[in-house]
Parts: C-alpha cells; structure tokens; sequence
C-alpha cells in the first residue's frame, strides 16, 4: 500500500490506566516493517473513522483519510476478514442502480463499560460503533469496598455471559471511578467512595477474568463527548461533569486528553473558588465541588434526590425565593469558575453535564456570558456553551472506550477470536 494518512492519535501510556481515550498500548507483535507500521495507522485510521461517526461509503472513507481507491478497498477487506467491520446497505442515494454498500463497525465486538458510584454499581454491554446492547444496575445503601465492588461487579457480568457468549466477542472492560486514577490503573484517592491507593485494574482483572483499564470518570467522560457527543469536531474543549458527589473535569488539547503528571489532570471540582466557603472533602475550604452541588437546593425543594431530568423539571417551575436565591448563588460561583478556566485553556467550546448541564439549563445567559464576554481578550474569542447530549448513555458508553482503545490503535494484531 503506497498510501499512508496521517490522523492525529491520542498517545498511550503504559500499564493497565488511562491514556488519551484510556487506553493502554498495543502489545508488540515482533518486529514491524515501515510498511507494517503505515498498514496498521490506516487499518486504525479507517476503524476509528467509523466506529466514531457510523457507517462511511468508501469513497467518503478515501475523501476523509486521503487515501485512494484500491487502498481503501484493500483495508476494508482486512477488517471485514478480521470481523471488525460488516457491509451495510447505504442510505438512497436517488441514482439509478443498485446502491453500494457502506462500511460499518461491528457492533459483535464488544466491550464492557462498568461504572461505580457511592450508590449503584453499573455494567453496560457496548460494541463497536456506540451501541449500548444491555445494561445492568446495582443499588447499593452504602459505598462498597474494593473488594465488594469487585463481587457485585463479577455478579452482574455473570448474568450477562450467556447472551455474550452466544452473540458477541468481548475485547476487555472498562471502569469509570470517581477519584485520582494512575497509568497502573491504581486508584490514588477516590473521595466518594472512601477508596485510598486500591489496586483497582487488577483486583477486576481476577474477578472478570478480562483485561481491565481504570480511568477517572471525568476525563473518560471528556473523550466520549468529544467522540459521540456534542464535543465531535471540537478539538479543543473542557468538559465539566457535576453530580451529587462532585465535580470532575477533562481537558482536550489539539485531539489529545491532558494527562499531566500520572494522568492526574483534570481535577477543576477543587479549584477554590471561595477560601471561605463549605469544607470539601479533600480537606480544604471553598472548592468548586463543595460550593456548586444540588444538596443545597435539594434540601429546599424537600427532595431527597432527583435525578437530572426530575431536577429540570423542579427548578423551572420553582418560585420559592429561598430557592431562586440558592440557584443564582450557584451559577455566580460557577460562572467565576467558568471565566478563569477559558482564561487559563481557551477551549473552542465548555460542555457541562450532569447537574451542571442543570444549571446551564436555568441560567444560560449569565454562564454564557461567563465564557463569552468575561474572560481576558473575549472580543477575539468565539466559544461555544453546551449541554452534554448523551445523558446517561455517556457512562455507559465513556468507560467502554477505554477497553476498545488498544484494538482501535492496532485493530488486526488485537481483533477477538471470530
């Protein structure tokens, strides 16, 4: 193949954790020639292509990579032969004569996207392309342990394995935890689990019997908005997820997650925003996470918990004083966030989700302002304000990802057994 397409490529990191997608690398099979090399970067370039935006015509597939005809031709045939990819009838073109068939990911190939919070414990079955096949949730009345978690997980996995073994072919897990996760897939602290330095990746790995990466729920979270959600096209963006327990945050620079140090970037729940405020859990006064959450307003609405939609619904139909002025105390404090964060990364566009996507619902104004007039230098800025769009298929979908990282990097060397 005399052709090569140069796509811009989250990097990897070693070991069981999170890279750009929350990934781990390939494993080196031998010794590979540049023509290896530049077949396995358009085999990846090609899958990549359609298990982020559905199915692609071939000519579509040659016009976004550049590569030519028999190039593309020759690469859907590997992929087709290593059953990552199948032939879907296109859409009616208006034409005369048959239509050609388009290229589509195989969503037989599947991975588990598991996410643990202090109260459930949820397994979703994802293939190849973003389709969610089934989903299984836990109640819990307490955060679990480590290793309870790892036994209510198995459990549910358990249930689910003879429908996968019948009619999928699973390439590995992945775990969505809310804390400071390593490259090792080693969980650092997790404050709302109670969870400190837990060898997470691996505990799983026994019970599962699966490779397993780990990632913060956050970043992950980041990448399959940037991948699925509202964030397509945007290749520079901060994502903001809110709930109950706190706020995490993901930052996307040219493509490519910021990791930092260990892959630790990405915690804006504590930046302080009031040195006098409420006591966050990570021991200091005023973060973002301790000021801006729906306990407050929960508690004034009477309401033990409500999930984003419920909440929506409440605090638009809400005229009880007490309650407004909470909301607009809240939206200040995040719109202050909002205006030193686009001052400090000038992202193309801000998602917020959760409960954040909440109060972007009540008070767009103000928060658009935020990122739009406020910041150093507005006037030569256009940034975008979203609501995340994928609600609760996003962590279903975001900690799959992770498991799919390494076969969308080197899609033949890694296919699952047919």
């Amino acid at each position: 193949m005399g052709d090569v397409v140069t796509m811009r490529e989250e990097e990897t990191a070693g070991g069981r954790g999170p890279a750009s997608w929350g990934g781990v690398p390939p494993r080196t099979v031998g010794a590979r020639t540049t023509n290896e090399e530049v077949r396995q970067q358009n085999l990846s370039a090609v899958l990549r292509l359609v298990h982020g935006s559905g199915p692609q015509s071939r000519s579509h597939i040659g016009s976004v990579t550049g590569l030519n005809r028999s190039t593309v031709t020759a690469l859907v045939t590997d992929l087709l032969e290593a059953g990552l990819v199948r032939e879907a009838e296109a859409a009616p073109t208006g034409r005369r004569g048959r239509p050609s068939l388009s290229v589509a990911a195989d969503d037989a190939v599947a991975a588990l996207g598991i996410r643990v919070e202090p109260d459930a414990v949820s397994v979703a079955l994802v293939g190849l392309g973003g389709a969610v096949h089934s989903r299984v949730r836990h109640d819990l009345a307490s955060p679990p342990n480590p290793k309870r978690f790892a036994q209510i997980t198995a459990s549910l996995v358990d249930g689910m394995r003879a429908d996968i073994d019948r009619h999928y072919r699973l390439v590995g897990a992945g775990v969505a935890i809310p804390g400071l996760v390593d490259e090792s897939g080693s969980v650092l602290i997790a404050p709302p689990l109670g969870w400190r330095r837990e060898q997470v990746a691996t505990r799983l790995e026994s019970a599962l019997g699966l490779r397993v990466t780990a990632g913060n729920d956050a970043s992950v979270g980041a990448m399959a908005e940037a991948r699925f959600g509202v964030g397509r096209g945007s290749d520079n963006l901060l994502y903001l997820g809110g709930s109950p327990y706190g706020i995490g945050g993901g930052l996307i620079f040219d493509g490519t997650l910021l990791r930092g140090t260990s892959g630790f970037a990405g915690e804006l729940g504590h930046t302080v925003i009031d040195p006098r405020g409420a006591r966050c859990p990570c021991g200091r006064r005023g973060c973002l996470s301790a000021e801006v959450n729906p306990g407050p307003l929960l508690k004034l609405l009477g309401r033990r918990k409500l999930d984003e939609d419920e909440l929506d619904i409440e605090l638009g139909v809400a005229r009880d004083p007490a309650i407004r002025a909470e909301l607009e105390r809240q939206v200040d404090l995040l719109s202050l966030a909002l205006t030193n964060f686009v001052n400090a990364f000038a992202p193309e566009a801000v998602i917020l989700s959760g409960y954040l996507g909440v109060l972007l619902a009540t008070s767009r104004e103000r928060l658009s302002d935020a990122v739009r007039i406020d910041p150093v230098g507005a006037e030569g800025r256009q940034v975008r304000l979203e609501r995340a769009h994928m609600r609760s298929r996003l962590m279903q979908l975001a900690p799959a990802e992770m498991a799919f990282a390494p076969l969308l990097l080197d899609p033949i060397a890694l296919a699952p057994p047919r």
